[in-house]
């Protein structure tokens, strides 16, 4: 697989776990979300994939992370770090915030970020 394959394939998965973690919560408010353990849990899984692939990226392809400086691949490397570190000191607030702005923002994003992909070269 070649880089440009690779980077495709990673942000189709970032896609796929941003469409998770936002349908998860469709037609829920903050308190449901508060109370019910299991979304809490499956959306946390889906900012850590998105994270962890942001990771890969960054690692990866850093001509491509520098020509695309609109995404926010630190606080999502962040978020994932926070997240496998610090599960039980999680702010579900911080989680909440982040799936209703900015994962509809960065799944804005991704239908140029995979044009780009697909035109991005070997480093």
């Amino acid at each position: 697989m070649n880089s440009a394959e690779r980077l495709k394939l990673w942000i189709e998965q970032m896609g796929e776990a941003v469409g998770n973690a936002c349908g998860f919560i469709e037609g829920v408010d903050f308190a449901a979300f508060q109370g019910d353990k299991r979304t809490q849990q499956a959306v946390v899984l889906n900012l850590l994939l998105i994270g962890e692939v942001a990771s890969r990226i960054v690692e990866s392809a850093p001509t491509f992370v520098a020509a695309h400086p609109e995404i926010p691949w630190l606080a999502m490397r962040g978020m994932r770090n926070r997240i496998a570190h610090g599960y039980f000191e999680l702010d579900i607030k911080v989680v909440w915030d982040t799936v209703c702005s900015a994962l509809p923002a960065l799944a804005g994003q991704l239908p140029v970020l995979m044009q780009a992909a697909g035109e991005f070269g070997a480093e």
